[in-house]
This record gives C-alpha cells, structure tokens and sequence, in this order.
C-alpha cells in the first residue's frame, strides 16, 4: 500500500511539473545580421565549443529563473545552395505562400512543416533588403525587384499565410538596414518609408504576428545604420558591441510574446 502511494505521489508532482513547465519551441530563422545578434559578445572560441550565444543563453537563463521550458534553435533560411543567399520579402512569399504545401520547396520548409514542430517562428531580412528602388507604378507580387510596391503585396500576402496558423506566434524584424556609405539618400527614406507602413499598417494588433523594432535600435531616429553600431563605415553588419547589447533585448522580447505581454 506505502509502494503504491509513493508512486502515485511521484506521479502527482510529474504532473503538476509539466503543468508548470508548458514547452514551447521556437526557431530563429537568419542569415549573418541575425546571426551577429543570435552569438551577441560570446566569443567565437565558446561559441563553437558550446554552440550557444547570447539570445540562447537569456533563454536559458529565464527558464532557470522561472521554471520554464522555452527551447529556442537557430537556421539559416534560406541556405546558400540550391535556393540561394536571399533572404527578402520576395523569397518569404516564394517559399511560404507562392509554394507552400506539405513538401520542402528547394529543400527549404514551408509554413506546413515549420508551424508542425514550432510554436514561435522570427523571420528576419538582411541589410540589402535596404537597398531598395524606385516605384514604377506597376506593382508585381511575383518579381524580385526591391520595391516598396513588391514589398507590400509580398507583405499582405505573408500576412495573410501566416494567418492560416493561428496557434503559432510569429515574430518579424523590422528592417535591417545599410550604413551612409551603402546606400543613396533616396533608398534611406524608402526604407524609413517601408519600416513606418510595417509598424504602422501592416502590423495588425490581437492576431499571431509580433514585430520587433530593428531598425530603430540600428538607425537610432536616423535614415541609416549608425556608424557606431556597425562593423565598418563599409560593413553593414552589426558589431559585437551593438549585438552585445540588442540580445537581450530580442531575448526578452521574445519571452514576453509568448507570455502574452505583448499584444
């Protein structure tokens, strides 16, 4: 009789534990700007050895704190080969909407795959999504060309595909954006342009889509990358003091997205 109530006391406190501790998969989906964000000021060497940078580790820490159980990766999306290094809003919609379905398109997962084992899925673009050209009037939700009038139809299409998953919670940034040195004035305000309609119109707030502000902690209120916060004044990328400082800030913003802080 004692046998039998430890064993059902042992599997009360299982319970109650997994009650507590509620799983929750998220996966980062990058190229080298998220990247430099994802390792922040861990060092190349333990980076390797522990294949764990600073965004990890904030999660890693929270759950310790708080008896969590939030499991985050990361994945370069799309891979160099056979897709190619593109990463804009017209590959997202290539993928995920123009060729969605239950089969991988070119090896790279749909929203049918990755919404099957992710409950938190962040979707990021690169600094040459910055470089953006002028509108002809003629908007193509197909074409690749950098355009704000693409980008917007790709955008709602996205929107609207992402909606289709109501029970995962995505998460976008904003644009990342060039330096002065890479890239015209013009291309600056339509990136500021695109930022704004993201933040202001497209983001629709009560549904499963969470934007997270990049571009205003690169640009700092101004049209370009900040020289401080970049590798180089011909470098776009972010250094290791600007990316030390912004993961934690993509950590918690993302913890607060799942514990529905953020609506």
């Amino acid at each position: 009789m004692r046998k039998l109530l430890g064993i059902f006391f042992i599997l009360l406190l299982i319970s109650c534990s997994s009650n507590n501790t509620d799983m929750e998969k998220i996966i980062f989906l990058h190229h080298s700007t998220g990247h430099n964000i994802w390792v922040g000021k861990t060092s190349r060497y333990i980076y390797k050895l522990t294949k764990k940078g600073d965004v990890q580790r904030f999660v890693d820490d929270y759950n310790k704190k708080n008896k969590t159980d939030y499991r985050i990766i990361e994945k370069i999306f799309p891979k160099n080969t056979p897709y190619g290094w593109n990463n804009y809003p017209y590959d997202y919609y290539n993928i995920w909407v123009k060729n969605s379905g239950e089969s991988p398109y070119m090896e790279e997962p749909t929203l049918e795959i990755l919404t099957r084992d992710y409950n938190v899925i962040i979707f990021k673009h690169c600094y040459p999504v910055s470089n953006i050209k002028e509108d002809t009037g003629s908007p193509d939700i197909d074409s690749d060309v950098k355009s704000l009038e693409n980008y917007k139809l790709q955008y709602d299409a996205l929107k609207n595909k992402m909606h289709e998953f109501p029970s995962t919670k995505f998460i976008v940034w904003t644009p990342a954006v060039n330096t002065k040195n890479l890239m015209s004035e013009d291309e600056a305000i339509r990136t500021q342009e695109f930022h704004n309609w993201i933040i202001n119109e497209w983001d629709e707030k009560g549904d499963n889509i969470f934007v997270w502000d990049f571009y205003s902690y690169e640009t700092e209120g101004g049209l370009y990358l900040a020289e401080k916060n970049a590798w180089s004044t011909d470098n776009s990328h972010p250094n290791q003091e600007f990316s030390a400082k912004t993961a934690p800030l993509f950590g918690k913003f993302i913890i607060d997205v799942i514990e529905s802080r953020i609506k």
